[in-house]
């Protein structure tokens, strides 16, 4: 395992000369808000693997920083939330990233498509999936989980390599290397802003907008509470009691005190929760928040989207790729309702790789102006 800052810097040196590496990590994040980082691994082939110590070198991965911003080609599969993590840890904007995920379904397979599927139909190669829930963070690692460690890693190059192969032959290599390169955009690795935080609270479109004012308030508080305390979200408090309490609207404690779920809590969070439904009620309307778009969809334009559906699946099978990557149905919809003007840059059907395969033959022959 690399445990010094020195060995580290020199294995990424000579990442930067390969121009590829491999990257992935295993973390512990069941009992905390943030990940903990346990184990960072680097793939330069099938016979070079390297495992870095990353709780022995937390505060001293500047090294691991520079690679992560520059050209030198990031190999991972299902990058996003890994990628979140190495942010956090490094404070680098991530860069040249190449997820052979999302690159399997412009080779034919699906762009949901697990590591482990993805190696069995590459190379016919079955990884164990034995140490999902290993604790990554206790030394020494054993034998099986560093072997787990480097498997992850280990074949990751060559998958990149035979799924541009695949990509090329299609045709379609081009728009693959135009979706990795939005894997760019640093907006993607940066924390969520806590005042959207109430759109992923289950349940939320069932409130009116002066109840969705309260539960803005109320997520915002746990929000910034769970990151203070390093816990979970649903320890500080659960969906259902946010709902509750944004529908309820209690303003004093006796009203705090009729619920059963918070009574243990009362001294500790009470007057924090009253602040926030009190912050919530005090706004005025034209500053409640909205809830999920409620749409209605006529006869004639759900028509008109299923045909469109159908002509995308049509022109993704022609150049084999997954139609789940072009576009969901409810893209589809929008690009049929509101026509590529206004959909331009929020939806991406409406631009890119996806307007030259299929999106503006979906705009010229199904949209009504």
């Amino acid at each position: 395992m690399i445990d010094s800052e020195q060995e580290l810097a020199e294995r990424l040196e000579e990442a930067r000369r390969l121009g590829c590496t491999a990257i992935d990590v295993e973390m512990v994040w069941e009992r905390t808000f943030y990940p903990a980082l346990g184990v960072i691994q680097l793939g330069f082939s099938r016979q070079q693997c390297h495992l870095v110590d990353a709780v022995a070198l937390e505060g001293r991965l500047a090294p691991l920083a520079e690679l992560l911003s520059g050209p030198t080609v990031k190999v991972l599969h299902d990058a996003l939330q890994d990628l979140t993590v190495l942010r956090m840890a490094t404070g680098a904007s991530p860069r040249s990233i190449f997820d052979t995920r999302i690159a399997a379904g412009f080779a034919g397979l699906a762009h949901t498509i697990s590591l482990r599927d993805l190696l069995q139909e590459l190379f016919g190669v079955e990884l164990e999936k034995t140490e999902t829930r290993t604790d990554w963070l206790r030394r020494p690692l054993s034998p099986t989980q560093i072997g787990y460690a480097e498997d992850d890693v280990r074949y990751l190059v060559e998958a990149r390599e035979e799924l541009l192969r695949r990509a090329r032959a299609a045709g379609v290599e081009d728009w693959l290397q135009e979706e990795m390169a939005g894997l760019d955009d640093p907006a993607l690795y940066e924390e969520r802003d806590p005042r959207e935080a109430f759109r992923r609270v289950k349940g939320y479109g069932k409130l009116d907008r002066r109840q969705l004012a309260v539960l803005r308030e109320l997520a915002v508080w746990r929000e910034t509470a769970a990151r203070e305390l390093d816990r979970p979200r649903g320890q500080v408090a659960s969906d259902k009691l946010l709902l509750l309490l944004a529908q309820r609207q209690p303003v004093e404690m006796e009203d705090l005190r009729e619920i059963r779920s918070l009574r243990r809590h009362l001294r500790t969070r009470g007057e924090a929760l009253l602040r926030a439904v009190r912050a919530g009620l005090d706004l005025e309307p034209g500053d409640w928040p909205s809830g999920p778009p409620r749409i209605r969809h006529g006869r004639e334009v759900e028509m008109r989207s299923r045909a469109a559906s159908e002509r995308v699946r049509e022109r993704a099978s022609a150049r084999g790729i997954d139609e789940g990557l072009v576009a969901t149905r409810g893209e589809v919809r929008s690009l049929v309702r509101e026509g590529p003007e206004k959909e331009a840059g929020c939806n991406r059907l409406a631009g890119g790789w996806r307007w030259t395969l299929v999106g503006e033959e979906v705009a010229a022959e199904f949209h009504r102006p």
